[in-house]
C-alpha cells in the first residue's frame, strides 16, 4: 500500500532525527580525546567530501558566484557558532539533556519569526513559547547545584540555530540545498582548522576516533538530506512534531553507551518543552486552516 505524503514526510523526519542523534552520540564519544576544533575540522571535511560526491553525481552544484551571497554567509556564521557551542557542551552534559534543550528550537524559530518577520502570533502561542522556555530552565536548573556553563552553551546553540533557520528563508530558492549544505560543511571544517591553535593545538588522533567521526559525518549527511526531503513532503504542521523523536534516540543511546540516566528534572522539563511545541504546531495548523477558509468561503468548514 502506497504511503500518503504526510506519512512519508513523518517517516523522513524521524529518520532525520535518528541520523542527527547518532551523529551526536558518535561525536560525543571522541570529545575526551579530541578538541572541539579538531572535531569540527575532521567531521566537517568528511561531510563536505561526501556532499560534494553526491552533489556532483546529481549535477546539483551551483556556480561559486551564486553562493557568495550575504544571506548564505550569515547562515554559515550562525551555523559555525552553533557548532562550536554544541560541541563544547556535548562532552560535559548527558546526551539526553542536550537533546531536550534542543527541542526548544521550533519555539525559538516561532519567536524569531514573530519578532523579525512580523508573522502573526496570538496570545495562546506566546503563552506556549513562554512555557517552553520555562521547560528549558527546568532542564538546566539555573542554581548553584544544577546549573553548568555547558547547559548555557546548548542554549546559545539553540539561539544560533534559530537564527540560521530564519536566515535560510531569505536564501534564493534557485540555489540547491546540496550546494548550501556543501558550502556550510566546508566552511565549518575551515573554521575548525583556524581554531585548532586556540583550542590547544593538534592532539594525536587514533584510528578509532577517525573512524567514528567518518561514520558521524555519514549520519550527519543523512540527517541533512532526510530533513530537507521531509520539509518538502506533506504538511509541515503534521510532519514537524516528529522532530521530537530525537529525544527518544538520545535517551536510549545515552543509557546504552554512556551510562546516562535521565533525572526527574530533565523528564519534567522535556515534557513541558515538547507539550509547548506540540501546542504551537496545533495553533499554527488552526491558523492556516482559518486563512484557507477565508480565502475560499465555499470550502467545507
Amino acid at each position: 500500500m502506497a504511503l500518503s505524503e504526510n506519512t512519508r514526510g513523518a517517516l523522513l523526519m524521524a529518520i532525520s532525527m535518528a541520523g542527527f542523534t547518532f551523529n551526536d552520540a558518535l561525536t560525543k564519544s571522541v570529545t575526551a580525546e579530541l578538541t572541539v576544533a579538531q572535531i569540527m575540522f575532521v567531521r566537517g571535511a568528511f561531510t563536505a567530501l561526501l556532499v560534494y560526491i553526491v552533489a556532483r553525481r546529481m549535477g546539483a552544484l551551483d556556480h561559486i558566484k551564486n553562493i557568495l551571497q550575504p544571506m548564505i554567509l550569515v547562515r554559515i556564521a550562525f551555523e559555525t557558532v552553533a557548532a562550536v557551542a554544541f560541541l563544547a557542551a556535548l562532552g560535559q552534559v548527558p546526551l539526553a539533556n542536550a537533546s531536550a534543550i534542543l527541542q526548544s528550537l521550533p519555539l525559538a524559530v516561532t519567536l524569531g519569526a514573530a519578532l523579525f518577520y512580523k508573522e502573526p502570533v496570538g496570545w495562546r502561542r506566546w503563552t506556549a513559547i513562554g512555557f517552553g522556555f520555562i521547560g528549558v530552565l527546568v532542564i538546566i536548573q539555573p542554581g548553584p547545584e544544577g546549573f553548568t556553563l555547558a547547559s548555557l552553551y546548548i542554549v546559545l546553540c539553540v539561539v544560533m540555530a534559530a537564527g540560521r533557520d530564519l536566515v535560510t528563508r531569505r536564501i534564493d530558492a534557485s540555489i540547491s540545498s546540496l550546494t548550501v549544505t556543501l558550502f556550510t560543511a566546508a566552511s565549518i571544517s575551515f573554521a575548525g582548522l583556524l581554531l585548532i591553535p586556540a583550542f590547544g593545538g593538534w592532539q594525536p588522533m587514533s584510528g578509532s576516533a577517525l573512524g567514528r567521526l567518518a561514520f558521524a559525518s555519514i549520519f550527519l549527511f543523512a540527517g541533512y538530506q532526510a530533513i530537507i526531503m521531509a520539509m518538502r513532503t506533506g504538511e509541515i504542521s503534521f510532519i514537524a512534531p516528529f522532530r521530537y523523536t530525537s529525544l527518544l534516540w538520545a535517551v536510549l543511546l545515552g543509557m546504552l553507551f554512556f551510562g546516562e540516566t535521565p533525572d526527574l528534572w530533565m523528564v519534567i522539563g522535556s515534557a513541558i518543552v515538547i507539550g509547548s511545541g506540540l501546542y504551537t504546531f496545533y495553533r499554527e495548523s488552526k491558523r492556516k486552516a482559518a486563512l484557507a477558509r477565508r480565502a475560499d468561503p465555499a470550502s467545507p468548514g
